[in-house]
């Protein structure tokens, strides 16, 4: 038996976890979650679920495995470090202009990659700084939607989600609000709004007002149900997009960063309703690209990523691709945790 701790900052972890704790727990492994910060809601454990209080609370567990969706995460604690991404690339850039989901912070030691298109970017680090292992075995978080299945209760209207990221420089949500409020009272389509849980209370506010019998906003740490339910998703530049067009369904794009021929890109939120009627039309030059796109992306789809992320640890734990070098010290950022997270023992970084 083996003990892994599921290291968590934000709610939407949880459903991307809990398909790999399904595994674990099934071959008699341990699962504990830990919880940094206050954005996490400590009630979305269910009462089979077990969790660790406090880091000193860690420390004496002594976990063999850490699973984390954040970008990073104390080096410094116990056990294997395994990144289990909480999105797919997305284009977003950091301030310096690079690619901040390739972005090499120093606490992992194994990077589970969900398709092609990020394992091998991550392979070509890995072989320039060579301590820390990729394997690509798809999103564990996707794992619940598939295999696809008919809806039986599928809305006789199109169900469209909209969703925003909740940057300001990216977001759609305030330049789309009075289109939608328009659009969802033509009652010939069902919307379904939810936006990133950072998103600006004014905007969420400003959705849940307009709620109606033809659209509804939902607040939930699992969009998964909701992607399965929606024919069609508008966003604007957000990692769940892929997440949409791995079912192989269209999405509508206001100002994406980084146009693409698999998406409707639109300028203007007053072309929304005439993009809607096409995308929900499947053209066959957009749904081509569409599959060309996730096969490079996740061209995984038997729901079997959560066991191919564990032995990929199994893997790791057994010894079978040894490093090159050791993880660097970290100690400006190792500090910041310590710091964040009231632990000055054992200051080996």
């Amino acid at each position: 038996m083996k003990k892994y701790l599921f290291y968590i900052s934000q709610n939407y972890s949880f459903a991307i976890l809990r398909p790999i704790q399904e595994i674990l727990i099934a071959r008699n492994d341990e699962v504990f979650w830990f919880f940094e910060g206050s954005d996490v809601t400590p009630s979305y454990l269910s009462k089979s679920e077990k969790a660790l209080n406090t880091i000193y609370d860690v420390f004496n567990y002594q976990p063999d495995v850490v699973l984390a969706t954040a970008n990073n995460l104390p080096s410094f604690i116990p056990g294997l470090k395994v990144a289990i991404f909480h999105g797919f690339d997305a284009g977003k850039l950091d301030n310096r202009g690079k690619n901040d989901h390739f972005k090499i912070r120093g606490g992992f030691d194994l990077y589970c990659t969900q398709g092609p298109s990020t394992t091998l970017p991550f392979k070509r680090i890995e072989k320039k700084l060579g301590f820390f292992n990729v394997i690509e075995t798809g999103w564990a978080a996707l794992d619940p939607l598939f295999p696809s299945e008919p809806n039986t209760h599928r809305n006789p209207k199109p169900t469209i989600l909209f969703c925003s990221t909740f940057s300001k420089r990216l977001s759609c949500a305030k330049d789309a609000f009075t289109e939608i409020k328009r659009l969802s009272k033509l009652n010939k389509w069902k919307w379904i709004v939810q936006f990133h849980p950072k998103m600006d209370k004014k905007i969420v506010d400003q959705y849940k007002s307009i709620q109606n019998e033809n659209l509804s906003f939902i607040e939930t740490d699992n969009i998964i149900p909701l992607l399965k339910e929606a024919d069609l998703m508008v966003c604007d530049t957000s990692s769940v997009i892929t997440m949409f067009l791995i079912q192989n369904k269209p999405v509508i794009t206001i100002n994406n960063i980084k146009p693409s021929p698999y998406l409707l890109n639109i300028s203007d939120p007053s072309l929304l309703e005439k993009t809607i009627e096409i995308a929900l039309n499947h053209p066959l030059e957009l749904m081509t690209h569409i599959k060309k796109f996730v096969d490079q992306t996740h061209p995984y789809s038997d729901g079997e990523s959560s066991k191919r992320v564990v032995k990929a640890i199994d893997d790791v734990l057994d010894g079978h691709f040894p490093l090159t070098k050791k993880k660097p010290l970290n100690i400006l950022r190792n500090l910041k945790y310590r710091k964040r997270l009231g632990y000055w023992k054992f200051l080996f970084f």
